[in-house]
């Protein structure tokens, strides 16, 4: 997005985390089949992740496939899987010449070898890149990392090499999967659904969310600035009063 000096600079988020919902519905819409708008919602994150840098954003989360969705039918699983494939190694060069750090969240068990092999590798290439940090929850649900991060926390209370008393808050944060990643900051889902679906529940205890209206596809790097301008315009007070 280009910058525009008339803007005033934006205190906002610097980690957004985007639920990316409403492809199948812009499809049908549309009289296409669903991945025909999962498709086109994989060319979206291209924008917003060149717009985060004039925005401010540091952090960009996005929440890709949950472990809900194996629910979905086999085509549309099969489906999915083939364009995260795709993605990666279309995208890979695209993002490493954009500086973009990538990371992957989730439970990597259950996907395939070659996606997972796909996955390593543009982590490798990208891991010393200092621009956006973009994570891409595939296979994520929060509850299940939860529960994996409590099972890694008691197989070392078990080792002894950490004491049931050194457990706190601050203790199990080190376990999850976004251990090397802040909090977000502002969590947008699209679509107009007003949930949050499992995701980043942990970490979005203080995060303020957008629930809009827009289905995934068609969300600009426009209206992801006036998000972020209007989370800089509220008073952040995590639980205290000012006086």
């Amino acid at each position: 997005m280009p910058k525009d000096p008339d803007h005033a600079p934006i205190a906002g988020p610097r980690h957004v985390a985007i639920i990316m919902d409403g492809n199948g519905r812009w499809a049908q819409a549309r009289g296409r089949p669903r991945l025909f708008g999962h498709h086109a919602g994989a060319r979206r994150v291209r924008e917003v992740v060149e717009a985060c840098p004039d925005l401010g954003i540091k952090y960009l989360t996005i929440f890709a496939f949950s472990t809900e969705n194996w629910k979905r039918t086999q085509v549309e699983v099969a489906g999915l899987m083939s364009l995260f494939r795709r993605y990666i190694a279309k995208e890979a060069r695209a993002l490493d010449s954009r500086n973009v750090r990538v990371r992957f969240i989730g439970d990597r068990v259950r996907l395939d070898a070659k996606l997972t092999g796909l996955m390593d590798q543009l982590e490798t290439l990208t891991a010393e890149n200092d621009g956006v940090e973009l994570t891409i929850a595939l296979n994520y649900g929060a509850r299940d990392e939860v529960a994996r991060a409590i099972r890694r926390l008691a197989e070392d209370v078990e080792a002894g090499s950490l004491r049931s008393d050194e457990v706190d808050e601050t203790t199990l944060t080190r376990y999850l999967d976004t251990h090397v990643l802040p909090d977000p900051d502002l969590v947008i889902r699209t679509s107009g659904e007003a949930r949050i679906s499992n995701f980043l529940l942990w970490q979005s205890a203080y995060a303020e969310y957008e629930f809009i209206d827009t289905l995934w596809p068609d969300f600009t790097a426009a209206e992801l600035e006036t998000l972020c301008r209007s989370y800089g315009a509220r008073d952040r007070r995590f639980g205290a009063v000012k006086v």
